[in-house]
């Protein structure tokens, strides 16, 4: 009951009449009891880990610069969980998730300790051990920051597919390299990844001959909007409902134990 009466705090707290919180102007709460499953370490990582714990196929969540406490982002988890998934959300900054309240976080000194390349790093020893545990198929979730890791994940066929959510300084070379399923969900206003970009991608994906995509940008919503949005606000919450489910179909589709 607590942890209940904490979690209504802080999204209450967080809400507002604004859809979309600007990524370092509002940052989300933390919340490390949160959200129905547990936290445990895994491949080197302390990890939120929610879904059936003896499922063939999982999804790794690979989060933006706040890390897995974020209510929000655990209830994300805990939803693809209920589709059957187990679900792993890895702490990939080791503790040290942005934290723009902090006084003495600088976001320079924190991009350089946390790049992209350690975070691919760090999520293949965690794929490795879902695969010792069982696990005969992966996807991989990328959101903001671990949207170039997802990429990398699936560029490399280290998951069997991948969605990039309001990805990251993800390029188009990267785009190109892609070998597994991907599916790369934006938003309409997103100065980092505009819809003339993702149009690019779409492009790029659908000269590919033979190869399942999708490219889609959710019409008034801005960067982070679904893991990043104000409770009290109805299209916020049915716009990142909506990518949430797609996100859902597209692990149901491609991320399969026969494969």
């Amino acid at each position: 009951m607590m942890e209940l009466i904490l979690l209504t705090s802080l999204l209450l707290n967080f809400a507002s009449s604004k859809a979309q919180a600007p990524c370092y102007r509002e940052p989300p709460p933390f919340c490390p009891t949160c959200g129905a499953g547990t936290v445990t370490e895994l491949g080197g990582l302390k990890a939120y880990v929610t879904g059936p714990p003896h499922s063939k196929k999982a999804v790794l969540m690979i989060s933006d610069i706040y890390g897995d406490e974020p209510p929000i982002y655990r209830s994300v988890a805990d939803k693809v969980a209920g589709a059957g998934f187990l679900v792993v959300a890895p702490d990939f900054f080791h503790g040290d998730a942005a934290n723009p309240s902090n006084p003495k976080y600088d976001k320079d000194t924190w991009r350089k300790n946390h790049t992209t390349d350690k975070g691919y790093e760090d999520a293949k020893p965690v794929i490795a051990a879902l695969k010792a545990k069982g696990v005969s198929a992966v996807g991989a979730a990328g959101f903001c920051w671990g949207g170039k890791v997802a990429v990398k994940l699936a560029s490399n066929q280290d998951v069997q597919a991948a969605v990039l959510l309001h990805p990251s300084n993800v390029t188009e070379d990267e785009i190109k390299a892609v070998k597994v399923p991907i599916a790369v969900l934006g938003a309409e206003r997103d100065n980092g990844l505009p819809p003339a970009q993702m149009k690019r991608f779409d492009e790029i994906l659908s000269a590919k001959p033979k190869f399942d995509h999708l490219v889609k940008t959710y019409p008034g919503v801005c960067h982070g909007w679904t893991v990043r949005y104000f409770v009290n606000d109805t299209f916020a919450v049915n716009s990142a409902a909506e990518a949430h489910e797609d996100m859902i179909n597209w692990f149901e589709k491609h991320v399969k134990c026969d494969k």
